[in-house]
C-alpha cells in the first residue's frame, strides 16, 4: 500500500478534519516563509481542498 492510499484511508470519513488541517498546514508554511510562497501554497490548498469535495472549513477572520 503507497504511502497516498494510506492517507486516503486516515481521511475517508473524515473529510472536514482534513480540510482544517490543510488550512493549518498552509498557514504553517505561509508563517515559516513570510508569506514568500503565498500564492503556491493558497494553488495547492484549493486544489487539495478540490480533491476532498466543494465543503471549505469554517472561516477564522482571514
Amino acid at each position: 500500500m503507497s504511502m497516498l492510499d494510506k492517507i486516503k484511508d486516515l481521511i475517508k470519513g473524515h473529510p472536514d478534519q482534513a480540510r482544517k488541517g490543510v488550512e493549518k498546514g498552509g498557514d504553517f508554511v505561509d508563517k515559516k516563509t513570510g508569506d514568500k510562497y503565498s500564492g503556491q501554497v493558497d494553488s495547492a490548498q484549493q486544489k487539495l481542498n478540490d480533491q476532498l469535495g466543494d465543503r471549505r472549513p469554517p472561516s477564522d477572520g482571514r
